[in-house]
Formats: structure tokens, sequence, C-alpha cells
């Protein structure tokens, strides 16, 4: 699959959300509750703070635990007012707060929640990469990140239907063409669990716990074969002279140290253990 992405900036992010405002809770939101059930039910086993990225109209909010601190936040003003008459309305003295605020650049510290959830927003923003960094850095260690979100396929009816609608990202508001491999970037968060969920497996939750130190061992054996290079280069300046070309164990002893390759392998085998 092709690795360009339509690009969606946030001020097209907001004017989508703007005009689903008003009849959000009526259509997706209806269509996302079963997924929206399933991450909450995990959540409210337990404890401490949370914060949901991307709250919107606050349809999750009245079903959180009363044991839990929520925090939510959106871009969008529109959604974040409705948000609000829920919480006067249904009286949810546990969410501390609802603010407006960009995924991609959290205004909290680093570790004050135990649970970060972001529901049906990595197709949404702008810059997945940004915002699942701010989701593992706000985490606390042994806390948890879930997500729920559409995932893209390659093949078939679906696959047809999603490249079609990959041109009109900035009209409907999210990105049809998302691959997995988007949000598994990040050193510290351990994917411990993959559900296909209702309808007919459109969404999926990922459940990951965060484990500083995790990816430690793949960014060190790069750095090790960068001194390597630094010292071969050197030797070669100081006599004049090239290396011994060996390219097959060359390649593999790359290979070897390549972090990228031991991270996609090791994402692989993660997602086909959290299907069982």
């Amino acid at each position: 699959m092709s690795s360009n992405h339509p690009v969606m900036d946030t001020e097209s992010v907001r004017h989508a959300y703007r005009r689903w405002a008003p009849v959000y809770d009526y259509t997706f939101g209806q269509v996302a509750e079963a997924g929206r059930k399933h991450a909450v039910k995990i959540i409210n086993q337990r404890k401490g703070r949370v914060l949901e990225v991307g709250v919107g109209t606050g349809l999750s909010l009245p079903a959180y635990g009363k044991h839990l601190t929520v925090t939510g936040i959106d871009l969008s003003p529109e959604m974040l007012d409705k948000a609000r008459e829920k919480v006067a309305k249904k009286n949810l003295y546990n969410v501390d707060g609802l603010h407006e605020m960009d995924a991609s650049a959290l205004g909290f510290a680093d570790e004050s929640f135990d649970t970060v959830v972001a529901m049906y927003v990595m197709t949404v923003v702008p810059d997945p990469d940004k915002v699942m960094r701010e989701l593992e850095r706000v985490c606390a260690p042994g806390g948890e990140v879930i997500l729920v979100n559409h995932f893209s396929q390659e093949h078939g009816v679906r696959g047809f239907l999603e490249r079609k609608l990959a041109n009109f990202a900035d009209l409907i508001g999210w990105h049809a063409v998302f691959e997995v491999d988007r949000v598994l970037i990040c050193e510290d968060l351990r994917l411990v669990e993959r559900r296909p969920l209702w309808p007919v497996g459109l969404f999926t939750m990922l459940r990951f716990v965060k484990e500083p130190g995790f990816g430690v061992a793949p960014q060190a054996a790069k750095e090790f074969l960068a001194k390597g290079r630094r010292r071969n280069s050197a030797a070669m300046a100081a006599d004049g002279t090239a290396m011994p070309h060996h390219a097959g164990k060359g390649a593999f002893a790359r290979r070897m140290l390549d972090s990228n390759y031991w991270r996609s392998l090791y994402r692989r085998l993660q997602s086909q253990w959290a299907e069982r």
C-alpha cells in the first residue's frame, strides 16, 4: 500500500467537526457506541486519573466509574460545549475538566494519568506520530494507553472503498486509509491486546502498557552500529585504503544491528500474539 497519506490540517479538522457537532450523537456516535462501551468497561476496572483524548460531545463521560477522575480534551469548541452540557445535566462530579487542546501538544505534565484513551481519534488528527508520542508521555509508568480506531485493509471491497474515500479526508473529517503500523511507534508502549470490534471488525481496540526502557535495546544496537561506521570511516581516511568488501556478511550484520529491523519484527510478533 502506498505510504502517501492525504494531509488534513488542524483547521480542516475544526471545520469538519463544527459541521458534525449538532448531529454527531445521532449519527457516527451511534455507530461508534459498541467500541466506546468496550473501552470504558476496561477502563472502569482500573483506578486513578483518566485522560480521554478527543472526548467530543462527551458520550462516554456518564459511563465512567465514579471512582475515576476523568479529564477530557478536544480540538472542537462546539463538541466541548455539548460535552459540558452533559456534565452539568448529569452532575458528573468525577469529570475534573474539559479543555480545548491539540492532541499533538498536550498541556499536561509527564506521567500525569494512569489511563490515557483515544477513541476514533487517530484517523482524524493531522500528525498521528506526534499524538502517539504525547499519549505515551502523559501516561504514568505501568499505566495503559487504549486506542479504539479504524484501521484500513489493503484488499477486498472494503479496501477498495477506503482507497476511494481517501481523497476526501478534508471533507469527511477522517482518513479512510490508515494502517495500524502508524500507531506502533512508541518505544515504551507494549501492545498487550488487539481486539476487533463491532460492526464487523470495522474498528479495532489496541491496549498498551507503558514500560519505560521497553524499546531501549534496539536503539542501543543502532547507536553501536553508528559508532562502528564512524571508526571504519576514520580508519580509511587515515591510511587512504578501502575496507574489504564482504557484501553478504556485511548486510547480515547490519540487519542484526538495525533497530528498524528489530522493531518491525517485534511489532509483527506482538500483533500476532495480541490477537490470540
